[in-house]
Parts: structure tokens; sequence; C-alpha cells
């Protein structure tokens, strides 16, 4: 019976895996092997290593480490990063997901699936307050304002699925989160002034946990190197250890998985993060919002 297979719904490609996969296929390369001496390392066949390379399966610590061995990889530095990755991406496979109660969630899964297990994020936002620091009222008006529901009775679950994310700020696995949030977000009157009043309020309650870290990019802050896109960057042991990065358009998700990718997010962060405020400079600045409304 179909139900009885322990690897269903694993064999599916993840963000993990084909950056996992990417670096594997990457280091084989570099020493002229073809697939098949992978497959005789792993004593496996030719087409399982393709799905490895592929990202559509997990990867056991043992073969991990025979791979390294094959392609001359010394480094432990580089082999624990990637026995770390191929840990999350099993975890990410094998979570059953609070998130897939909630149908309103798909083009989403990948990222709070990934949100769930990751130890840090760094977010840049322009125009919307971050999706973790989120009232309910406030997510339910960009629901609203967005006007691509088909059905509004989906706006509900959204809400409340947006609302059970953020239980990783305070439950026992706390998510360490950097927030940096363009002015213009916290001006914007999503829902109108009183959701706002309480947004503005519920940010400021939040920049008070320690696991918080809460920077304004202001008005005055003048032409910076974040005004083309938001994104996050989603890392799953030491920063910059393992990162991959999150970027939503109009159409799609877009994940940006390599090394390069991570590191030049890492440093524009970084460089935003410079123009933006102090946390408490942020903190008056928000207040003063709040009271102006």
């Amino acid at each position: 019976m179909a139900g009885s297979n322990p690897d269903r719904g694993r064999t599916v490609s993840t963000v993990l895996g084909r950056r996992l996969g990417g670096e594997l296929l990457r280091m084989r390369e570099a020493r002229d092997l073809r697939q098949s001496h992978a497959a005789d390392a792993l004593t496996a066949s030719v087409a399982k290593v393709a799905k490895i390379e592929r990202g559509l399966v997990p990867i056991r610590d043992p073969d991990i480490r025979a791979l390294c061995h094959l392609y001359g990889e010394t480094d432990a530095d580089t082999v624990d990063r990637l026995l770390a990755l191929a840990k999350a991406d099993r975890e990410r496979r094998k979570a059953s997901g609070w998130w897939n109660q909630y149908p309103g969630l798909e083009s989403m899964v990948e990222y709070v699936a990934l949100e769930d297990i990751a130890s840090s994020l760094r977010t840049w936002q322009l125009a919307i307050v971050p999706g973790l620091l989120q009232t309910a009222d406030y997510a339910r008006a960009l629901a609203v304002g967005n006007g691509s529901w088909e059905d509004p009775d989906e706006i509900e679950p959204f809400v409340e699925a947006r609302m059970a994310r953020q239980v990783r700020l305070t439950g026992d696995r706390q998510l360490e989160l950097w927030a940096v949030v363009h002015e213009s977000a916290l001006r914007q009157l999503v829902g109108g002034r009183q959701v706002m009043r309480e947004q503005l309020g519920h940010l400021l309650d939040k920049a008070r946990q320690p696991n918080v870290k809460l920077q304004v990019v202001p008005y005055l802050a003048g032409a910076h190197p974040g005004m083309t896109s938001a994104f996050t960057i989603v890392s799953f042991a030491d920063p910059g250890a393992l990162d991959v990065v999150h970027m939503d358009t109009t159409s799609s998700t877009l994940w940006l998985e390599s090394d390069n990718d991570a590191d030049r997010h890492a440093q524009l962060f970084d460089r935003i993060s410079r123009l933006g405020l102090a946390q408490r400079s942020s903190v008056r600045l928000i207040d003063g919002i709040l009271k102006e409304l």
C-alpha cells in the first residue's frame, strides 16, 4: 500500500536539499569524477546520486563523509558545514508541520517550514512590518488590501497561520530575529489609525524581548542599498555558516541558495543596518509615530 512507504513525501526537492546537492555536485566536478564513481563510494545506484545532487532525497552523515573522502575534501569546517546542512534538511523533511492544516499557506510552505527549524533570521522590509512582528488586525488588513484572495473565507486561516508562526519568538526554541524596517512601513496606514496604533505598540513590546533586535531606517537616511527589494536571510547554524535567502516577488517566491548569494545579501544587510538607527533610537522613533496617530 502507498501509505506503508516510510519515504513517501520525502522524495521532493527542498531548498536545503538543493543547496547540499549543489555543493556535492560542484565538489565532484572539481575532481573530474562521474556520478558512477560517487555511486560506487556509496554502494548505491547512479540514480540515487542524481537525486542527491538535485536535492530530491535526504542524505545520511556516513554518505556525506564518504563523498567528502572521495572528493578529497579534508577541511573539517567544510565537512561539518555539510553535515549541518544535511541534518537541517532531514529535520525539514520529517517535520509533520503545523502549517499543513492551513490551506492558505501553500505558497509559503517551504519558507514556514524552514523558519520553524531556523536558529536566526535577518530580515529587511521596505513597505510592511515583518510577519513575525505583525498583529492579527494588521495581517488581516494586509490580506484584504492585497485583493488577490479568490475566497475571502481563506483570509482568517491565513491570519491564524501568521500568528502561529510567532510562537518561535517566545517558545522553548526562541528564534533570534534581527529586523530592519524602513520608516515608510511604519507610517503606512494599513487598516487605519487604530490598527496602526496597536501595531506600533506591539512593535515596542517586541523590541523589549532579548531575542529581538529592531532597527528603523529613517527617511533622513536618503538613498540606500536596500531600495530595490526586501529579503530575509534564514540561518540554521552560526551566522554565515549555513544561510539561504528568501525573497517575495509579485508573482512568485524566490530562493537564493548559493554561498555567493548568501554572502552578498549578508553584506547588503550589514550595509542597510548601518544606516538604521540604533535600537533605542528606533524605539523612540516608533513611539513618536505612535503618538502622532
